[in-house]
């Protein structure tokens, strides 16, 4: 007896899509760990320097996490109202914060002791930042003003005003230490020169805007405000380079990552997005439980951390594969097991037995309605259809689907009607799903008048209409088809080659392929 061939499905195996370096490189980062704040996430910062620490604002406090750990190694409580943008110096000595009071506190990270107290804005402070020189402090605050701080002689040195709305986004220049960007809910971002005490550049964003960075160059700024991130040319008077819309709520936060090539924009809608600053394409997207209010990434790209309006924050961390590490420099037990086995002198491979799905058991029985049923389960036509499409001609091919569909169901007809006007689209199964379709056509003529008003009737008529879209979208291809041929035979000026068979590849192109099409009453 020959052997039981079982019906092959790899014809119509889904077409994948190569994972691109920057998806391999991102998706190192594993699963998250989470933990909870005791309000929402104000503010995420990692310091510049190794061990790379985090500080995260939330409530009343500043609490400063190991990225390694997981885990809580300072916590700077020293607030009377709800804390607001807690940023490290770039020596990662000292920590600035504002606060709902109106005022700004400067700590020692190791001591947590308050070094200063900047005092002099009537509104909550929501953003600080220290300038490049690491002498001076940031402040932007909801009073509509952005403070400018001596550290040294703790002196208020100057408030730069302009803004006609609460300023909750801002930043300093990374190369000039005399460089303030600030963004307002006023849709303004305006550039503050510290030198001449004055404003020295405005840009209209559009919508209010939550948060501001600068590339690493300081030429160029990008802006982040309701669902769109702008870049900004500073050297030429702030003319917009890119505008980038991949958010469908309100984009919060923006850090740049990579040595300033990647940029990551956090939303409402629970999604991160990396981009490439070369490109400004989308690259990665990192998907979150909750909306995104804050995010922080740590220089050496190994621990990203989300925080979100119900306080939790999420740790990624790179972790390295344990299974390309030993730490005592020695081989696995099972490396050293496969090098027992290869140095034997034959290796006898294990027995498996071949597994044999359930419709190929049902036809190896010639149980042709089981074997359909098999594959029409909601699991297997929703996740494998090209199963059903193999099985489908399979019995086609053995002349046996009309048995199989004789005597159905009005629940099973709907079911299998829908999967074919589901299907019938796909260039993988348009054939076989249209001889299928003819089939089933032949089986029910007689019951068409009963059918009707029902809803095996409506589910005829989809497919019919189903199938008219897809006549009508052939014909325009076709059309278009032709118009190609007389551009590119226009264009032609020279004799076109002969093909082996003496044609010329013109004359093949006129021949058109058939295209079966289905009438259904």
């Amino acid at each position: 007896m020959a052997q039981f061939k079982k019906t092959d499905s790899k014809a119509y195996s889904k077409i994948t899509t190569a994972l691109s370096p920057d998806t391999i490189y991102w998706k190192k980062l594993g699963v998250p760990t989470l933990v909870k704040e005791f309000g929402a996430i104000d503010y995420i910062d990692f310091s510049p320097v190794e061990p790379y620490l985090f500080a995260v604002t939330a409530s009343v406090r500043v609490q400063i996490y190991n990225p390694i750990t997981k885990l809580v190694v300072k916590n700077i409580a020293k607030f009377q109202e709800a804390a607001h943008g807690g940023a490290f110096r770039k020596d990662g000595n000292l920590l600035v914060a504002g606060d709902d009071l109106g005022k700004v506190r400067l700590f020692d990270v190791t001591t947590r002791t308050i070094l200063r107290f900047f005092e002099g804005h009537k509104a909550p402070v929501h953003r600080t930042f220290f300038t490049a020189d690491g002498h001076h402090v940031a402040s932007f605050s909801d009073d509509r003003t952005v403070g400018y701080w001596d550290i040294a002689t703790e002196n208020h040195l100057h408030s730069f005003a302009g803004h006609e709305d609460y300023v909750r986004a801002g930043c300093t220049s990374p190369n000039s230490p005399n460089i303030i960007l600030s963004g307002g809910y006023d849709r303004k971002i305006r550039m503050f020169d510290t030198r001449v005490k004055d404003c020295v550049m405005t840009v209209d964003h559009g919508q209010p805007v939550e948060s501001l960075v600068f590339l690493p160059s300081g030429g160029i700024f990008i802006g982040a405000g309701g669902t769109s991130v702008n870049v900004y040319d500073a050297l030429s008077g702030g003319r917009q380079l890119a505008q980038l819309s991949q958010h469908h709520k309100t984009v919060t936060c923006l850090q740049l990552a990579s040595d300033g090539k990647r940029l990551f924009s956090g939303s409402l809608d629970r999604h991160v997005k990396v981009y490439d600053v070369a490109t400004y394409q989308v690259v990665h997207t990192i998907d979150s439980s909750n909306a995104i209010l804050s995010l922080g990434i740590s220089k050496n790209d190994d621990t990203l951390v989300t925080g979100m309006v119900d306080g939790l924050i999420a740790i990624y961390r790179r972790e390295g594969d344990p299974r390309e590490k030993d730490d005592q420099g020695k081989q696995s037990s099972k490396s050293r097991h496969k090098h027992i086995f290869q140095l034997a002198d034959e290796q006898v491979d294990e027995f498996r037995y071949e597994r044999i799905e359930g419709h190929d058991r049902m036809l190896r029985q010639y149980e042709y309605k089981k074997a359909l049923d098999a594959v029409m389960l909601n699991k297997v036509r929703g996740m494998w259809p090209e199963k059903v499409v193999a099985l489908m001609k399979e019995l086609i091919r053995r002349k046996g689907l009309h048995r199989a569909l004789e005597d159905r169901e009005s629940e099973y007809l709907v079911k299998f009607i829908n999967f074919l006007s589901r299907h019938i689209g796909d260039y993988r199964f348009s054939p076989v799903l249209v001889d299928a379709s003819n089939i089933l056509l032949d089986v029910y003529e007689d019951q068409m008048e009963k059918f009707a008003g029902t809803i095996v009737g409506n589910a005829f008529a989809a497919l019919a209409e189903k199938l008219n879209t897809e006549e009508h979208l052939v014909h325009e291809f076709l059309h278009l088809q032709g118009v190609l041929d007389m551009i590119s035979v226009a264009a032609d000026t020279t004799e076109p080659d002969t093909a082996d068979d003496g044609s010329s590849p013109f004359d093949a192109s006129k021949k058109a392929k058939n295209q079966t099409v289905i009438s259904v009453d």
